[in-house]
């Protein structure tokens, strides 16, 4: 249905202001978004986008400036208030209730979820209609517990179309979606603007924005840096507006390859959703080995093998050569294998623990950094500002907290913490999930030096893009099963778009 005719713009903020201490966060922020119009929302990691977003859905309440719905003026703080307006948000970070389905997180806030006849069966109903035309597969009922990252993302988006809103925020809303995916939401986006709803488009991908934008506001250190027409500009441009500097593509040279650093034979696991079925692969030394998919096609249970925290129910795992049979956590790290795992927040650090702290959370046994049982503070001090130093983490110092930090600055020193140790073998699971065009670059530098070092690569990604750019062979997984490996340049996208939607198993059987 037709959104109703205005005279004012769906959404218009004035004069934004935040400050967290010392930080200004945003400073004087003005823009605008006309019904039927899409407007990207570009900026490096901690350029004030996601405190912009918060504050619009009332979230954070701004120091100064308004906001104003279809003309009207709304409520700061209220987040009930931007949802009556017509306010949709999906955000970065989940917030959906774990020990509740899918439907039930959809509901909640709308009606009583126990009360008999509350609709549920109409509403199970739409919620299937509304995952079959926006391409987001996901089971109703299904507890949000036992969803992956992705499945999860998926949920965020159904829960703001289910609200019909008038203005949606998107945040990075096709991290989990096939290039053919993608195409469906973007085509029913358009139908949707068509019809009057105004979006609010964040995204890293520069090819995303170019495709579905109409507009583009950039940020940069909490003020806007400039806006850009779609038509008037390129992603090379909008790169150099982001970081206020020229952006390089990172130079692949060919991969001076060595011996299998770990091989899994027909390796299959038990308890995941799904599980590995007869898996074989594997790294070589001075190789990047990219893994493609949409999330939950069994990226977990092997990047939980390849770490230790997975035992193979089936098939056998090497390491050099030789045959692993006590496989844990802990063996993984004895073999030189290093992880950068997929959520940085739950997995790879401890939020109010310190920057120190969390450099060294896998090598407190190190001698380096503890004696008789007792932490060498002072050697764990050292070594993070090391890391801060070497790898330009921007913080307050090595004992502030690590939750007070961008996700760009909290995945630079994951990834410190890891190639310091110059590792064999690298599990890098979804590095850059996230990051803005910098950071995304930093870290596929330092993960393309690892492999020149000789490391065994293994970069699990649902990037595509980043998957065909950096990688030296390509495997897809769908359903727990693996492709064959593709050279470099040897498969187009849209090739192995079918094989992660699994028509390629499918023609192979």
């Amino acid at each position: 249905m037709t959104l109703p005719a205005q005279r004012w713009p769906a959404l218009r903020l004035t004069g934004i202001t935040k400050r967290f201490g010392a930080a200004l966060a945003n400073d004087g922020i003005s823009l605008s978004v006309q019904p039927g119009e899409v407007v990207a929302l570009l900026g490096e990691n901690g350029a004030g986008k996601t405190t912009l977003m918060n504050i619009l859905f009332g979230h954070y309440t701004a120091d100064a400036g308004t906001i104003e719905v279809a003309g009207r003026a709304l409520p700061p703080g209220q987040p009930r208030a931007a949802l009556a307006a017509g306010v949709g948000m999906v955000h970065q970070h989940f917030t959906l209730a774990e020990n509740l389905t899918v439907l039930d997180n959809l509901l909640l806030g709308t009606r009583p979820l126990w009360r008999p006849g509350a609709g549920r069966t109409a509403a199970r109903a739409r919620i299937t209609a509304l995952s079959r035309d926006f391409g987001l597969a996901v089971d109703p009922g299904a507890r949000v517990a036992e969803l992956s990252v992705g499945e999860r993302q998926r949920v965020e988006i159904l829960k703001a179309l289910y609200r019909q809103a008038r203005v949606l925020i998107l945040d990075e809303p096709t991290a989990v979606l096939t290039p053919q995916e993608a195409e469906a939401l973007f085509a029913t986006l358009r139908r949707a603007v068509a019809q009057g709803l105004a979006v609010i488009f964040i995204s890293h991908k520069l090819h995303e924005v170019m495709a579905i934008a109409d507009r583009v506001v950039v940020l940069r250190h909490g003020r806007v840096a400039g806006e850009a027409r779609i038509a008037m500009t390129d992603p090379a441009r909008l790169a150099a507006m982001m970081v206020g500097a020229e952006v390089a593509a990172p130079a692949v040279a060919p991969a001076r390859e060595g011996g299998v650093a770990m091989r899994l034979s027909g390796v299959s696991t038990a308890g995941f959703r799904p599980d590995l079925r007869a898996l074989s692969l594997d790294l070589v030394a001075g190789r990047i080995t990219g893994l493609a998919g949409v999330s939950g096609n069994g990226q977990g249970a092997l990047a939980a093998l390849v770490a230790g925290l997975a035992r193979p129910a089936a098939g056998r795992i090497e390491i050099a050569g030789g045959a692993v049979a006590d496989w844990s956590p802990r063996a993984a790290v004895g073999h030189g294998i290093a992880r950068i795992p997929e959520d940085r927040h739950h997995d790879g650090t401890i939020g109010d623990f310190t920057l120190a702290e969390n450099a060294v959370l896998e090598r407190l046994r190190d001698r380096r950094f503890s004696r008789r049982g007792w932490i060498d503070r002072a050697a764990v001090r050292a070594h993070a500002e090391a890391l801060i130093r070497g790898y330009d983490i921007r913080c307050p110092g090595p004992e502030a907290r690590i939750r007070l930090l961008s996700g760009g600055n909290m995945q630079k020193l994951i990834l410190g913490r890891v190639l310091e140790e110059d590792p064999a073998i690298i599990l890098a699971n979804q590095p850059v999930r996230g990051l803005d065009i910098g950071a995304v670059g930093f870290v596929q530098d330092r993960l393309l030096a690892a492999r020149a070092r000789g490391a065994a690569v293994l970069l699990i990604s649902e990037d595509l893009e980043e998957v065909m750019a950096l990688a030296d062979v390509v495997h897809v997984i769908s359903q727990g099963r693996l492709s064959p490996g593709f050279a470099r340049g040897s498969m187009t996208a849209a090739g192995l778009g079918l094989w992660m939607a699994g028509q390629g198993f499918d023609d192979a059987a």
